[in-house]
């Protein structure tokens, strides 16, 4: 089915995605740091690489979805990057979630080997991955978006081409501002719910469907009732990606108010080892100020 895609990264995100081109019959070939999170794929019929740049070698388009900055320098930039097996011509697509100005440094070196990037970052958590209904933020060339746009419809609903290297970085960065401040109200709103005696469910039902709903109330807002904080997002995710808003924002010269005083907020969570929970685990945060405790 046309272009041959190597995939990099099979974690939470990157396993779900892989295999809904898989689904969607591509041609894929994986590579992951742990061998055992290929087994899977390669059952359901993905090739398996020895490292990136053997399947960057292999592949006409390369996909990588891994969990940081340097994570993403090392498997396209490192010893045995994709940069080592690239060739003109071929597409770098980033879908992890970095530094936009990291974004542009990796797409200006692959472009000296004639080879092309796009970052297109995604949202829409596990549940997202896994269903193909992710949204998808691209910076990059107009007409590498359309020649991945067919990858992109495997993987999600809403693509959007926002602007030039590094702008999908950039606007994943507002999604995260809007996430954790969405975070902070639906924590804040289901203490006060709690401490007043009202009935939750039925309070939730009533708030998700006006003005005041959001994806982190519908989706989250449960999972709190029952106290479940199986991720879609961990807290030590989050925290990377708040780092990136913090740091791009000060570069900006904006001041980003709530979004600090979660990250300080997070970070205590941390400290008490909950790093490895959902980002909706924030309540945490305020039931240990409050001593209140939210449970239907």
């Amino acid at each position: 089915m046309g272009e041959r895609v190597g995939f990099i990264g099979l974690g939470i995100m990157g396993g779900a995605m892989a295999g809904n081109l898989l689904k969607a019959g591509f041609e894929v070939c994986v590579w992951n740091r742990s061998p055992a999170k290929m087994e899977k794929l390669a059952a359901a019929g993905a090739g398996t690489a020895r490292d990136p740049a053997d399947l960057a070698a292999g592949c006409d388009v390369i996909i990588t979805c891994v969990s940081d900055t340097p994570d993403v320098e090392e498997v396209i930039l490192g010893e045995r990057g994709v940069i080592h097996g690239i060739a003109a011509g071929k597409l770098v697509i980033d879908m992890s979630t970095i530094s936009p100005m990291a974004s542009r440094r990796i797409a200006a070196q692959l472009a000296e080997k004639g080879a092309h990037m796009l970052d297109a970052p995604v949202s829409g958590g596990s549940e997202g991955a896994a269903r193909g209904t992710l949204s998808i933020m691209v910076g990059g060339a107009a007409d590498q978006v359309e020649r991945a746009r067919p990858l992109f419809r495997a993987m999600g609903k809403a693509v959007v081409h926002i602007g030039g290297h590094g702008d999908g970085q950039n606007a994943k960065i507002v999604n995260q501002i809007l996430v954790v401040g969405n975070a902070l109200a639906m924590s804040e709103a289901l203490l006060f719910a709690q401490a007043s005696g009202l009935d939750l469910e039925k309070t939730l039902s009533a708030v998700t469907q006006g003005a005041a709903g959001s994806w982190m109330l519908s989706n989250r807002g449960p999972q709190v009732l029952v106290r479940d904080w199986r991720p879609g997002f961990t807290i030590d995710l989050q925290q990377k990606d708040l780092r990136l808003a913090l740091s791009t924002g000060d570069a900006l010269g904006v001041p980003l108010l709530a979004t600090s005083m979660v990250f300080s907020l997070y970070r205590t969570l941390q400290s008490r080892g909950l790093g490895k929970e959902g980002n909706h685990a924030l309540i945490k945060a305020l039931e240990h100020l409050s001593g209140v405790r939210v449970e239907k």
